[in-house]
């Protein structure tokens, strides 16, 4: 299996407008795209202020064949367009990572 780790720095202030906008726009897109999250994660300790999400593929294809259906879809464009007005994202951070032979993942 292929993991996507993804860490988003949300500007101070914005995690609860944020997190509201994704879960009402963002998320259902990505559902119907690329399912649902293997989690989803806020901060407690540490740096603060990130979401931190886990996302699974079999493969690199496999992720590269979903998420340009993603990148297709104009819903996706209609959302990453709400997130860049809010000015909610500080950085992005993206890791691909592949699981260990005895990982339960």
């Amino acid at each position: 299996m292929l993991v996507d780790l993804r860490r988003y720095t949300i500007v101070p202030g914005q995690l609860k407008a944020y997190l509201a906008v994704y879960e009402a726009h963002g998320l259902p897109i990505q559902r119907r795209h690329v399912g649902d999250p293997l989690g989803y994660f806020i901060t407690e300790v540490g740096t603060l202020n990130q979401v931190v999400h886990l996302w699974g593929y079999q493969s690199a294809e496999d992720r590269q064949t979903r998420r340009a259906a993603m990148e297709a879809d104009p819903d996706w464009w209609a959302y990453k367009k709400m997130t860049a007005e809010g000015r909610y994202i500080q950085q992005q951070e993206n890791q691909l990572l592949v699981s260990a032979p005895w990982s339960k993942i």
